[in-house]
């Protein structure tokens, strides 16, 4: 990237014409223009969109023939970047023996093997597509297990797609009241909060993330839940979608040692193919099988959960990870990289309104209007600022792939962008910086854009 100083922002000047029509085009013909909200157009600045057609490590190209530096990674689903050829190898030489049989292969066991292996404090795991395939399967079997209906959700961001959760979200449109009645909250590192849904519910289930990008648990908080949940016979549930193989391959319970009853992974198990899992104690998890003599549970059952390419790509991540050490390279990429956008943000003296936080593997930025206040308006002008120098991402979360020259590069676009960003702040809006419309929340009532300040969910 060509060198400019902090008062020489780099000009407009890449192009998204080609972009522009392929997205109009896929409003025609997919709800929402894509398949996941989080990836929607109006997670972008306006007319910014990029239609991606390649990616290779951290990098990608757009249908105009730009190329950017990535983060998020796929909505965090890739860790060891993307075309990794040790697992595309892998997949190649899976699926050139088949991909989906009428009968189980020995690709499942091997699979099963290497899963238990990671986390040790399960005893069964069944493979499915996606996350929210576990985390309903998850709440079904607890449900059954204990007789109780009522599940109780920490106030995080995302959880499922089903009814059970999404209906207490801002889009519950279509979903009938009585199927969320039984979903309560409680605040995470807040063991009040819980004891009392505890002990004025019959709870079959604690869903939870054991943390997330911005929230640590306190000491004892992790261990405190898990004695609340035996006290009042709940089982606990670590959604471990995002945290598994970015805070350790054997996911956060690993990292904080506390067994939950069940777990629910995805994301970066196959490096982007398409892979979930709900892992848990055997006498649970046998309630979806045949060697139960209780009432059996439907758990899960899917044509598409053990199809080679996935297992295959799986099993190549587990090698990666027990020889490579991938979390420890994306910790160091995201260390270097939010030291050098705060320390940018304290030179220029913003770093109040712009800032880089969170764990070092899953970094976010915070952006912050003239009064201090979380504003989407301000993220759009970050994002629209970045887009223009090479720099793709709704968060800056690294992977494996992202080198010391990745980050320098970016650190230099933060620079340039973030003399834009104090050009908003000193003029108390975002007025002649911003070209478009805000960003909004993927998770809202109404399709058009309204100022709503939360953090964006991975759905």
């Amino acid at each position: 990237m060509e060198h400019r100083t902090a008062e020489e922002p780099t000009p407009r000047h890449r192009g998204f014409t080609r972009s522009n029509e392929l997205q109009a085009r896929l409003h025609d013909l997919v709800p929402g223009g894509a398949h996941t909200y989080a990836r929607g157009a109006d997670q972008y600045p306006e007319s910014m969109a990029p239609i991606l057609v390649r990616g290779s490590g951290c990098q990608v190209w757009d249908a105009d023939g730009n190329c950017y530096i990535e983060y998020g990674m796929g909505l965090r689903s890739v860790t060891l970047g993307h075309g990794y050829r040790p697992v595309l190898d892998a997949v190649a030489a899976a699926i050139a023996d088949g991909v989906s049989f009428s009968r189980p292969t020995e690709l499942e066991l091997l699979a099963a093997q290497d899963f238990l292996e990671l986390v040790p404090g399960a005893d069964m795991v069944k493979f499915a597509k996606n996350g929210s395939d576990a985390t309903t399967a998850a709440v079904r079997l607890a449900r059954a297990a204990t007789g109780r209906t009522v599940i109780a959700v920490c106030d995080q961001p995302f959880f499922s797609v089903d009814d059970w959760f999404i209906g207490t979200t801002p889009m519950a449109n279509g979903i009938p009241a009585a199927a969320v009645a039984g979903t309560a909250r409680f605040r995470y590192n807040d063991l009040p909060s819980l004891a009392a849904v505890l002990e004025t519910e019959a709870v079959a289930a604690v869903v939870m993330e054991a943390a997330t990008a911005l929230a640590e648990p306190d000491p004892g908080f992790l261990e405190g839940v898990r004695e609340l949940c035996d006290r009042y016979r709940t089982l606990l549930v670590f959604d471990e979608m995002i945290t598994g193989f970015r805070w350790s391959a054997g996911g956060a319970q690993a990292v904080y040692g506390v067994r939950p009853d069940l777990s629910c992974w995805g994301k970066a198990m196959g490096n982007g193919f398409p892979i979930s899992a709900l892992a848990g104690r055997r006498d649970l998890m046998e309630l979806g099988g045949l060697r139960t003599d209780r009432e059996r549970v439907f758990l899960l059952s899917t044509t598409h959960g053990p199809e080679s390419s996935s297992l295959a790509a799986f099993r190549a991540v587990v090698r990666e990870y027990a020889t490579g050490d991938p979390v420890a390279r994306m910790e160091h990429a995201g260390r270097l990289l939010a030291d050098g956008v705060n320390a940018v943000a304290a030179e220029l003296g913003i770093a109040e309104y712009l800032e880089v936080l969170g764990r070092p593997s899953c970094l976010i930025f915070a952006t912050r209007d003239a009064d201090g206040k979380p504003s989407q308006a301000y993220r759009t002008l970050f994002l629209q600022e970045l887009l223009e120098r090479g720099v793709l991402g709704q968060s800056f979360v690294t992977s494996a792939a992202h080198t010391e020259a990745d980050v320098a590069q970016t650190i230099s676009a933060c620079r340039e962008a973030a003399t834009s960003y104090r050009k908003a702040i000193e003029q108390g809006s975002v007025d002649g910086l911003l070209h478009g419309r805000p960003v909004a929340p993927a998770l809202r009532k109404h399709a058009a854009p309204r100022r709503i300040d939360t953090e964006p969910a991975d759905a």
